[in-house]
């Protein structure tokens, strides 16, 4: 018991982003404001779906659980290394980096889940029409999310249970600016070749499959499309989809390029840019992508804006 209180509950060392140079300064200044503007994006965004009935549908309830994971990913990880940065501290606990390690995963995996459902939610609207409030009901909007929240919960809480149970040898220094499971992975003392494998195949199934509902959903969608003979219909059914194809792109070019490659392959610099960007980038770009390019949120949100300054 004691030997496990020493290895293993040891305050970690995270490397973070930023040294004490001024263009680092300015690069961290821009990261806050990055993370401000995400927070508000993806904030209006679930207040505009709440406060507006018109948007009480089931695509807009997933939109509005997307907001909320990108609300609560971003929330995980910058204010801890901006904490760290402004105090000069680097360390974060075993619990804080356990639990940070479980909330990103989590969040991770949710949204890849929810953006693979959030495409079959568009198949249905698009190429059946007039079965959509039957076969994409409020029910089965509840259903998706709870899904997509429940079972990247649990495949994340058994990641975290047997990572933070290996033991951990050397300085205990993340090259990384939060703890990301391969960063955390290199730190773990002994031969884990066997666990390397399986996360790097449930990692791919984990990404695959959603990827693969998605090309289904679109090819789907295009074959219906080509087929339409207005070209209003056309355009209204590239209009609604391009939202949720560019989202789907940032995100799951992001996440192949940082899990989906083998771990000798892995550089710290490599594995912070790609983190900074479906962790950072990312959450701020979707509400802005979904608020400019969707015509009822935009609508939502002019009428709420008018209300504003008609009672001012």
């Amino acid at each position: 018991m004691c030997w496990w209180n020493q290895t293993s509950l040891e305050d970690f060392i995270l490397q973070g982003l930023f040294d004490d140079s001024f263009s680092h300064l300015c690069l961290f200044l821009l990261i806050m404001l990055v993370f401000l503007t995400a927070v508000s994006g993806n904030s209006l965004t679930i207040l505009l779906i709440c406060a507006d009935s018109r948007l009480h549908t089931p695509m807009y309830f997933l939109l509005s659980q997307l907001s909320i994971m990108d609300l609560m990913h971003i929330s995980t990880t910058i204010p801890k290394m901006a904490s760290n940065y402004l105090s000069g501290k680097k360390s974060i606990s075993f619990v804080g980096c356990a639990t940070q390690h479980f909330l990103y995963l989590s969040l991770g995996g949710a949204e890849s889940l929810l953006l693979a459902l959030m495409s079959y939610d568009r198949y249905v609207a698009i190429c059946h029409p007039l079965r959509y409030t039957v076969l994409m009901s409020r029910r089965v909007g509840v259903m998706m999310a709870v899904m997509s929240w429940l079972s990247a919960s649990v495949n994340s809480l058994i990641h975290t249970a047997i990572l933070m149970s290996f033991p951990f040898c050397g300085s205990r220094f993340i090259y990384h600016f939060y703890c990301e499971f391969p960063a955390v992975l290199k730190l773990v003392c002994g031969d884990i070749t066997v666990y390397e494998n399986t996360v790097y195949i449930s990692t791919i199934i984990l990404l695959l499959l959603p990827i693969i509902l998605v090309s289904a959903s679109y090819g789907f969608i295009l074959h219906s499309v080509v087929q339409m003979r207005s070209t209003g219909s056309k355009r209204n059914a590239f209009a609604t989809c391009s939202s949720h194809l560019i989202v789907v792109s940032l995100w799951y070019g992001a996440c192949i390029f940082s899990y989906m490659r083998p771990r000798s392959q892995h550089t710290p610099l490599q594995d912070k840019v790609g983190s900074v960007f479906y962790s950072i980038i990312t959450p701020t770009l979707n509400p802005l992508i979904y608020t400019l390019r969707n015509k009822d949120v935009a609508k939502a949100l002019k009428k709420i804006l008018r209300k504003d300054i008609v009672t001012w």
